[in-house]
């Protein structure tokens, strides 16, 4: 029967969600990485394809589908769908068009890809949580933080790749999966919401436990050496639901991109993505809330107002950057002197809506000096100006707190950090290259080739694969640039990365992007504006 068989999809899946994943990724790399060194891209890419009108799938529907039995052969551990041994003897494979055949290998994607998320959950609770050892080390509370509401978040993954299986077992073709993915978004998948929220204190309880437990410590690190955790931390299995609720976003961008325009199958992808979207959004602000409120109280506890105080801790403020920076002696016009005496240090702490100027004082504190709107601020770069004056700009406060007109002569340690600190104070200032928003044919692009995790607030933390626009780049390795998948922005070293160099794979990925976005037309028209800096 059909659970039978759904415990055979996951018991025979080979591969744990993270090798699945990073799989997946490297794959998306190389493939991309060999549209890029074609000389006629036309001739390969998926996109550049004319789509039949009708495809004659119709022929097969009338069939009686032979059962799928998903991975249920051993050598099935990767399987494409057209490698399937009922899709192969059946004859479909050479009645579709090669855009569907497409189209269902990112379905069955979806499909492979849940089932072994799954598998993944099912070890984090059987191997781990429900651990006789580790119940005994950990109180209640504890566990608590530790695994949050995981029963809840694998009851949901189940519920979901029963329905997915179920579909796929309808008939070799598969009629569509974004109608059931948004059936189960919308009615389930706040589950994930508060996994994620709850991400900051499982972080730092886990940290505690390692350093405060040394049963605890010595218990999770004879588990993640049983073989059927295949070498993986446990950290990484504690990440799976965000990490999930990602790439499901992106595994339906994939089959947005596949299916015929204005066809049904593109309304439910839409309807899909865009709930997802806002899961994925919701499961960001949730982590971010979560460590914003704390730092801001630190901050607070740090500052001394020499001027008139202003309430620093909001609901609606966060930290965008912070540091130190030289303030140039004297008014502008001595930008002929040649010594260092001319700077002093000043630090800045700039919000989202606000900027704060102090002098570090002794005791880990700050004196506030002046403050100004961040909507009123204007950066100017100081070119040629000699090795002394290098990597210097003008900070001009519209009104600062003495209801002014301000101008603040600020030398950087790096060109990357000056540049970085004009686009935060000023993101509406226009960058070296014009974003995709713009509409503009060509810009120049970069993927992902290895991982990196954002250090400061102004910085992007990126997934193998990410596709981005450079906005803005700097002479000692760092670049501005702007994922095409949800547009956001920061920066990241260069090495982290490989430009794509073909015009025409760069035109394909923006046209892919405008396509997945087209349903919301209000937010399109808000992204060439937005900077989340």
């Amino acid at each position: 029967n059909l659970e039978d068989s759904w415990y055979l999809l996951c018991s025979f899946l080979g591969l744990l969600y993270q090798e699945y994943r990073d799989k997946s990724t490297r794959e998306e790399i190389e493939t991309r990485r060999l549209q890029d060194s074609q000389t006629d891209p036309e001739e390969t890419s998926p996109s550049e394809e004319t789509p039949s009108e009708a495809e004659p799938t119709s022929t097969v529907e009338n069939k009686a589908p032979p059962q799928i039995n998903l991975l249920r052969n051993s050598n099935s551990r990767f399987n494409l769908w057209q490698d399937l041994p009922e899709v192969q003897s059946s004859g479909v494979l050479s009645i579709l068009q090669p855009d569907e055949i497409k189209l269902q290998e990112a379905m069955f994607e979806l499909v492979t890809s849940e089932a072994s998320y799954y598998k993944s959950l099912n070890l984090l609770v059987s191997h781990f949580m429900e651990n006789e050892r580790l119940k005994k080390i950990l109180h209640q509370s504890e566990a608590h933080i530790l695994f949050s509401n995981v029963l809840d978040v694998m009851a949901v993954s189940e519920r979901f790749l029963l329905d997915l299986e179920q579909r796929v077992e309808e008939n070799i073709v598969i009629s569509d999966v974004c109608d059931i993915v948004y059936q189960h978004t919308v009615n389930h998948f706040s589950v994930y919401i508060t996994y994620v929220s709850n991400q900051t204190y499982q972080e730092r309880a886990y940290k505690q436990l390692l350093q405060d437990k040394p049963a605890f410590r010595e218990v999770i690190s004879q588990l993640e050496l049983d073989p059927k955790c295949k070498g993986l931390s446990f950290s990484s299995f504690l990440i799976l639901p965000f990490q999930r609720i990602t790439r499901l976003k992106l595994l339906v961008q994939n089959i947005l991109k596949k299916v015929e325009e204005k066809s049904d199958r593109e309304s439910t992808a839409l309807d899909a993505h865009k709930e997802l979207e806002t899961v994925v959004k919701a499961c960001n602000e949730g982590v971010r809330k979560m460590s914003r409120t704390e730092q801001m109280i630190s901050i607070q506890k740090k500052l001394e107002f020499k001027i008139k105080s202003v309430p620093i801790i909001s609901h609606s403020r966060w930290l965008l950057k912070q540091g130190e920076l030289q303030q140039m002696n004297g008014p502008k016009t001595s930008r002929t002197l040649r010594t260092k005496k001319l700077f002093r240090e000043i630090y800045l702490f700039l919000f989202n809506d606000l900027l704060v100027i102090c002098r570090q004082i002794p005791g880990d504190k700050y004196q506030v000096f002046d403050s100004a709107p961040r909507g009123l601020l204007r950066v100017e770069e100081l070119e040629d100006q000699g090795q002394s004056l290098a990597n210097v700009f003008i900070l001009r406060l519209l009104e600062n707190a003495d209801d002014r007109e301000a101008s603040y002569m600020l030398k950087a340690s790096s060109q990357s950090e000056m540049k970085r600190w004009m686009i935060s104070l000023a993101p509406n200032r226009r960058t070296k290259f014009v974003s995709f928003t713009s509409r503009l044919v060509d810009c120049p692009q970069i993927q992902c080739v290895h991982p990196y995790v954002a250090q400061q607030p102004d910085e992007l933390s990126l997934e193998l694969a990410d596709v981005l626009n450079i906005l803005d780049k700097t002479d000692d390795g760092w670049i501005f640039g702007e994922r095409l998948h949800d547009q956001e922005r920061g920066w990241f070293p260069s090495s982290i990365g490989e430009e794509i160099l073909n015009p025409k794979i760069r035109a394909q990925n923006l046209k892919e992007c405008f396509r997945v976005h087209k349903s919301d037309d209000s937010q399109r028209r808000k992204l060439g504006s937005r900077n989340r800096q």
